[in-house]
Order: C-alpha cells, then structure tokens, then sequence
C-alpha cells in the first residue's frame, strides 16, 4: 500500500539500529533507579517520621531537598557532556547517585538522611538529561521510537514506585527503599562502563558559564519550591510562597537578559526560542506536564481518601494505566517518526479529556471496572501527550545543540508538573473546607472538581499543539549547521 511506501518507494519504517537500541537499554536500566526511588520516598514518609523522630515538616525536606538539587544540578548536565562526553557524564551521575543511595541507607538521623538525600538528588538531575541527550544525538531517523523508550522509567516510575514502595514499608525496614537501589547501580554501572561506546567531547573545550549557573540553577531551583508551598499555604497569599516565586522568576530574567547579551557561550542557548517548533514543544511538554503529573497526583489520593484503600492496593489499581502505557508506546514512537506531531498530540489530548470523565463524576462507589477501562485509555493517551513533542523539539538541530535542547525540555516538564501538582492540591483543599460535612460523597466532590480542573489543563494544551509540525519533519542531527523548514535554529 501507498501508506507504507516513501516517495522513493522504500518503506517508510526502519528498524531502529541493533548498536542504538542496546545503549538505549542500558541507559533506561541507569535511569529506573533514581526514577522509582522518589515515588518510593513519598510513601514513606510517615514511617520516616515516626521511625526517626521527627516531625511531617522536617521529615519533608527529605523529598524537598532531592527536588531542590536536581533542579540545581539539570542545567549543568549539558555543559558538562560537551565538555567531557555522554558516557563519563552518565557512569559520574550513576556513580554519585549510587553513593547517595549507600548513605541514606545508612543514616542515623533526619539531618543526616536530609543532608544525603541532596547527593542522590545531584546524581539524578545530571543523570536523566544526560540520558536523554546521548540517545537523541545517536538516534538518526528513528527519534520517536528511541524517545519511546526514553520515557518508559519516566511514565512508569510513578506508577510502580507506590507499589514497591507499600510492599517495602509493610514488610521491611525504609532502608530497603535505598538499598534497592544498590545492586540497581552496581549493575548499570557495569552495563555503561562495557555497553555504551566511548563519545568525543565538544572539539572546542567550552568553559563553564558561571554566571549563568548562578542565575539559572537557583532560578530553577527557587521556582520549584515556590510552586511545592502554594498547596501548603492555600494559594499565593502567603509571603512564604510569593517570595520564592518572585525571587525566583527574577533571578530567571536576570539569567535571559544575561544570556541573550553576553558573548561568552551561555549555560542554556536561548537562541533556541526562535523557532516556532521549538518553543510549541516546550509550551506543550510545560502544558503536558501539568495534565500528566497532576493526575498522578489526583488518581492516588481519590483512591485512598476517597475509596479508603491501602498505599499497597491503590498501587495495584493504578496499573491499568501503566498497561496502557505500554500498549501504544512503540507504536506512539514510530507513528511520531512517520506523520509528524500535531495530529497525535491533538488526539491524544482528547482522549485524556475523555478518560479523565469518569473520574470527574466518580464517587466512593464507582465500578471499578469503569475506572480501570479509563486508566487503561488514559496511559494510552499519554504516550501522545510526550513522545511527539519530544521528537518535535529536536528538529532542525545540530548535535551541540541537542544538550541545551535536553536541559530546556528537562526544565518546561519538571516546572509544569510542579504547578499542576500544585494547583490541584490548592483546589482540593479549598474544596474541602467549604463543606460543614466531611463524609466519603463530600471527599469525593472536592476531587471531581480537581479532575475538572485537570480537564481544563488538557483543554488549553491545545493552543501550543495548534503550532506543532502537521507532517512529517525530517529531526537531522549532525555537525554541520542545518536548516529545517519551520525551526529558524540554525543558519546555513
């Protein structure tokens, strides 16, 4: 058929290269560690509290505190592979989180598990942009289906981490949620050290832009403590999240101006921004973000405070979603490769919308059978909302380029799920309060309207999607400058 025909009659689909695949596995085995260990924290956190003393608000800077550094660590990621190459920025990252998972092990007290908990959260804000930018920069033509393996610790992490979260909290010590993670280390360290081929760093030994590490690092960091108190504080009139925020989107046009003025080779290439294409996918990812990461925070908690399940079995009923995943991960990949971006993100976010329905409307009642079938929809369609936009954002680059491509992408994604997380446990709050009842159908009203709330998000994610490419856009990365129409990147 014409459909599986290029226009030079050779098939359109190509298998994706046996060398690539191999080190994409590799470095997707690295990744789960880090990935499933911050959904593992999350469950823990009253039994860190009550097996070392302390107290909700201090025991909290152990989730706090590894967000904070990674947010620190993510922009110095590319400077760091053009300077020293992929694979010894990868096997440092790997190492430095594996030492951060012995010590917290190995903690005696909150400072000392807080204090260790900032190591791995350097190891993985390196780590998962390094990831990201080794793949991307050996893909060739196979993009969409490399970044659909990309994206499997990613979409998983938080399905997954609850359950072997529960199982380890009910049978073993907390240790155990880092000690997991030794042998996990170990072996991806093996598997890099042996698997993944030695790269060239940058001909040209780019120094490190320490201005811009001092603007956009704090930024980035600030930002995203900022927006984790809004839900604490019920919104934005508490100076304790206004001030952060402020000084954080401060410090983030400081970082701009200075970027777009200074001759030297800036931490992140705002250049990038001209293009149309580029900054759809970013304004998407951020969009993306919100509707994704804000759900993985609703779907959990209706379950628990509203169905009264356990942190154990309320994992096991997230995993229809994680079903779904799978189900259309490949083919999302190789359709992105074929056809373009716009198309599958606009479908993909309807179908979130509709899969999103039921569980606006859903009680303590609700057939599970229904939710299931709409979890099941729902991690089909999320596929959609990341693999093309990701593909999208890589067009028309050179190989230097694709690290500050990573970084940008890396940053939109974490800030927009923040937010949305955020926003939905404000609306939740707010909602609970103004009942004089308190009983499951009241619990129950407060998340079918942060559901709504979610839907909306979906809603405008169709404005940046409008801008993404209709057809197929060919991603060249290479060393030599390269003009795709639409991206204005690069100059011939």
């Amino acid at each position: 058929m014409a459909i599986n025909k290029s226009a030079a009659g050779k098939p359109q689909k190509e298998k994706i290269d046996p060398a690539i695949l191999k080190v994409a596995f590799i470095l997707v085995f690295g990744a789960l560690a880090p990935l499933f260990d911050s959904t593992m924290v999350n469950v823990a956190i009253e039994t860190l509290t009550r097996d070392l003393g302390s107290t909700v608000s201090v025991i909290q800077w152990v989730v706090t505190g590894y967000v904070l550094t990674m947010g620190i660590a993510i922009p110095v990621s590319g400077w760091a592979v053009n300077r020293f190459g992929g694979k010894k920025v990868y096997i440092f990252s790997l190492a430095v989180f594996l030492a951060g998972s012995i010590l917290c092990a190995l903690a005696w007290n909150p400072g000392s598990l807080i204090t260790f908990r900032l190591v791995q959260g350097i190891g993985a804000g390196i780590l998962i942009p390094t990831l990201q930018t080794v793949l991307v920069q050996s893909a060739g033509k196979s993009l969409g289906r490399v970044i659909s393996i990309i994206g499997i610790p990613t979409l998983l992490g938080p399905i997954l981490g609850p359950v072997l979260g529960g199982v380890i909290i009910n049978g073993l010590s907390w240790r155990w949620i880092f000690y997991v993670n030794i042998p996990i280390g170990l072996i991806s360290l093996w598997l890099a050290s042996r698997g993944i081929p030695a790269d060239q760093p940058a001909a040209r030994k780019q120094p490190l832009d320490l201005t811009g590490l001092l603007l956009l690092s704090p930024a980035f960091a600030i930002l995203i403590y900022g927006i984790s108190q809004i839900s604490r504080y019920g919104g934005l009139n508490s100076s304790r999240v206004t001030v952060p925020l402020m000084t954080g989107l401060v410090l983030m046009a400081a970082f701009i101006v200075y970027a777009l003025r200074t001759a030297k080779v800036p931490l992140l290439d705002l250049r990038l921004f001209k293009s149309r294409i580029f900054s759809a996918s970013n304004a998407t990812v951020f969009l993306g973000g919100m509707v994704m990461n804000g759900a993985l925070l609703l779907l959990p908690l209706y379950y628990q405070q509203v169905r009264g399940e356990s942190v154990l079995f309320t994992g096991i009923l997230l995993i229809p979603q994680g079903i779904g995943m799978l189900l259309t991960r490949s083919w999302i990949g190789g359709l992105s490769d074929r056809i373009g971006s716009r198309l599958i993100v606009i479908l993909s976010l309807a179908f979130t919308i509709v899969s999103t329905l039921p569980f606006a409307f859903a009680g303590p009642d609700t057939n599970q059978i229904l939710l299931a079938a709409a979890l099941v929809l729902r991690g089909a369609a999320l596929n959609g909302l990341l693999i093309p936009v990701m593909v999208s954002a890589y067009v028309g680059l050179r190989k230097d380029q694709v690290a500050d491509a990573s970084i940008a992408l890396r940053i939109f994604q974490t800030i927009g799920g923040a937010f949305g997380a955020a926003i939905l446990a404000t609306v939740i709050s707010h909602q609970l309060p103004s009942h004089a009842a308190s009983g499951a159908l009241t619990v129950a009203g407060a998340y079918n309207v942060a559901f709504w709330w979610s839907i909306g998000f979906a809603v405008v994610s169709f404005l940046p999607a409008l801008l993404l490419p209709k057809g197929k856009e060919k991603a060249v990365l290479n060393n030599e400058p390269v003009v795709t129409e639409g991206a204005g990147v690069t100059e011939a």
